[in-house]
């Protein structure tokens, strides 16, 4: 709690912190609200492959948190700023919602279809619900043959209300082994992310928390940015591979510790 009343700035991972496939996860509106009263700065970051800052914003909304694209970051924004970046404005194969292709659009890069795959200089990979062999065949020959390789994230699953839909990590690995090639990593655990959330907060990385439900993501790349790490672990037998700064079971639980660390003399309450 000493840490906690440290804390300037919160970033909430979304897809299995903040939400559950249609539905918010108990306590994240309430803890939202609060800290924004208090005048903490939040964000959002979240790997999404399907859709940007803008989509991710309006969904949050929609469910009872609002939000603003300049308050959600995600890897889906940020990799068609690192492709331009890595090689420059050029022709690209993606794999992914035909959103991914507006973003690429959006910043230079020429969106080819998988039929003319010879043509592109970078691959991208994004969570695509009508991936099938003719797109895995296409983005392997591609890589195979010099293309670039980018991979919005490597989350093997996607949460969804009732379990996990395989999740751009599990594409990802199909196109890497097929090729044999590594991809370029946009989303967590890779720096980027936490550094564009850290930005965002407008506070030292030691004075932001970074909050969600992946060690392997969330907290693992959360602690290399040196972000105060929480993880949020509902089931009490899924053991700490990496030891988190503090574990908690549920959003509503960290509301309770956060007001704790606020208010020591326990005046506080939830519905405050």
């Amino acid at each position: 709690m000493t840490s906690l009343r440290t804390i300037r700035g919160y970033a909430f991972d979304l897809d299995g912190t903040i939400w559950a496939g249609p539905h918010l996860l108990p306590g994240a509106a309430e803890l939202v609200a609060a800290l924004r009263r208090a005048g903490l700065a939040v964000v959002f970051a979240s790997n999404s492959s399907r859709h940007g800052s803008d989509v991710l914003a309006r969904e949050l909304t929609r469910l009872g948190v609002p939000a603003e694209a300049r308050e959600v970051v995600a890897a889906f924004d940020l990799t068609a700023d690192e492709v331009l970046a890595r090689i420059g404005p050029v022709p690209v194969l993606a794999i992914g919602t035909d959103d991914l292709e507006r973003s690429l659009a959006r910043v230079g890069h020429t969106p080819v279809p998988p039929e003319r795959w010879t043509e592109a200089r970078a691959v991208v990979v994004g969570n695509d619900p009508l991936f099938d062999f003719g797109r895995l065949r296409a983005a392997s020959r591609a890589v195979a043959a010099g293309a670039a390789f980018f991979a919005v994230n490597l989350d093997a699953r996607y949460p969804v209300a009732d379990g996990f839909d395989p999740g751009c990590g599990a594409l990802v690995e199909a196109v890497a082994t097929a090729a044999r090639s590594r991809p370029i990593v946009v989303g967590k655990p890779h720096p980027r992310m936490f550094e564009a959330a850290v930005a965002r907060l407008g506070c030292p990385p030691a004075q932001a928390a970074m909050i969600g439900d992946s060690q392997e993501s969330d907290i693992v790349g959360g602690k290399a940015a040196g972000m105060f790490t929480i993880w949020v672990a509902p089931h009490a037998d899924v053991p700490a591979v990496v030891q988190p700064d503090l574990a908690v079971d549920g959003l509503p639980e960290l509301h309770r510790l956060w007001l704790q660390a606020e208010d020591p003399s326990g005046s506080a309450s939830l519905s405050a």
